[in-house]
């Protein structure tokens, strides 16, 4: 049997809930699917809002092919399958007629992908329907953005929840009481999905849908990726301490699970990048060349083939001998600054561009290349040392 939010997910505006600012009567999508006037556009919004549902209304209300890919796990050979069998199926059909291609999460290709999809977009052969939960300022590329409309699709409200809920109680002749009620929709937080999800479990489990067969059913759930919530930092707190640990097995666990969840690529990078310097610095000051590397492919390829690279950096940092003195000897001297201020800082190392200024005696004294026990270091501050390097 289908899941619940299959079963009910909306096939025309008229059942659709919520963005009455998009479809509601003269609104611009409704108009458009009326006049059938359907052009390139990007959904942006939070998850389980009706970004792939709405896509498909329009591609069924406008007798279009839809063709969903998703760019998690697509690259630019899929978009490449695409495009020519469009252009046979035109050419076999003798249509003009594009179909919309659906990209679920667009923002999760890379600046190639995304220039290789543009001449087929600019020229009609598909009809782009990018959905994200990122600003698209940001993740889309501004050449395509400007051969698209975006549009801005809103958590949903408490009484779209509830027609939800009446919807899914009908389909599945259930019963639920108004505190079981209300701690679903406080629990969705404005997410359709999310929503349904719980319920369809529930009853699987329970028959029923009261309160506690709620809170039972949440917690047997597998636990979820959450890119804003507790698992998100735990498995990048675990996957950073076992880079540290010099742990390589532990590490592309940590990984694979990131990757695995739909982790942005570039974000697992960027901390690669932090740790080559916080982690290992002096003692293999490669290990910030390889990490900036990694950083860059993932840039320009995105995954699938981005995780390669990121396991290629994972087990270089991992093997890597690791040193935190640069690291800990900064924030020493952070601290300082911090408690002190603004000290003055020593004559002989300021500038003196002008004779007032050497009459001042800026500059006095300065030398180049002085003893290696001189400090530097404002008065008040004496002859401290921040920096013990590792042995």
């Amino acid at each position: 049997m289908q899941p619940l939010a299959a079963q009910l997910r909306p096939k025309t505006l008229e059942h659709f809930f919520g963005q009455s600012h998009l479809v509601g009567p003269d609104k611009p999508l409704a108009h458009a699917i009326n006049q059938r006037k359907i052009f390139s556009m990007i959904f942006w919004g939070p998850p389980g809002v009706g970004k792939t549902t709405l896509a498909r209304i329009i591609a069924d209300q406008t007798d279009r092919e839809f063709i969903e890919i998703s760019a998690v796990s697509s690259g630019k050979k899929d978009i490449k399958e695409v495009i020519d069998q469009t252009k046979r199926q035109k050419t076999l059909l003798q249509s003009n007629k594009s179909p919309i291609l659906f990209v679920d999460e667009i923002h999760r290709f890379n600046k190639a992908q995304q220039d290789y999809l543009l001449p087929f977009v600019e020229d009609g052969t598909i009809i782009l329907i990018g959905a994200t939960t990122e600003n698209p300022s940001f993740e889309v590329i501004s050449a395509l953005l400007s051969r698209t409309q975006v549009f801005v699709l809103e958590r949903l409200s408490e009484d779209d929840l509830n027609a939800i809920i009446d919807q899914a109680i009908k389909t599945t002749k259930s019963k639920i009481g108004q505190k079981a009620r209300q701690w679903l929709i406080q629990y969705a937080d404005g997410d359709g999905r999310k929503l349904l999800t719980l319920i369809d479990q529930t009853i699987s489990l329970y028959d029923d849908l009261t309160l506690k067969s709620l809170k039972n059913a949440l917690q047997s759930q597998q636990i979820q990726y959450d890119k804003k919530g507790e698992a998100h930092y735990n498995t990048i707190s675990a996957f950073i301490k076992s880079m540290r640990a010099s742990n390589i097995d532990a590490g592309l666990y940590y990984l694979a699970r990131m990757v695995a969840a739909g982790e942005d690529p570039k974000f697992i990078a960027r901390r690669m990048v932090v740790f080559a310097s916080e982690d290992i610095g002096l003692a293999q000051p490669t290990a910030l060349v390889v990490a900036n590397a990694v950083f860059e492919a993932v840039q320009s390829i995105g995954y699938p083939e981005a995780q390669i690279n990121l396991a290629h950096g994972t087990a270089y940092l991992c093997s890597a001998k690791k040193d935190r003195s640069a690291y800990e000897a900064y924030f020493k001297a952070v601290a300082d600054v911090e408690k002190h201020g603004s000290l003055p800082v020593p004559l002989e190392l300021r500038n003196a561009p002008t004779k007032l200024m050497k009459k001042l005696k800026y500059g006095q004294n300065y030398e180049a290349y002085p003893d290696s026990g001189k400090s530097l270091l404002p008065e008040n501050l004496g002859g401290k040392k921040y920096f013990h390097q590792k042995k």
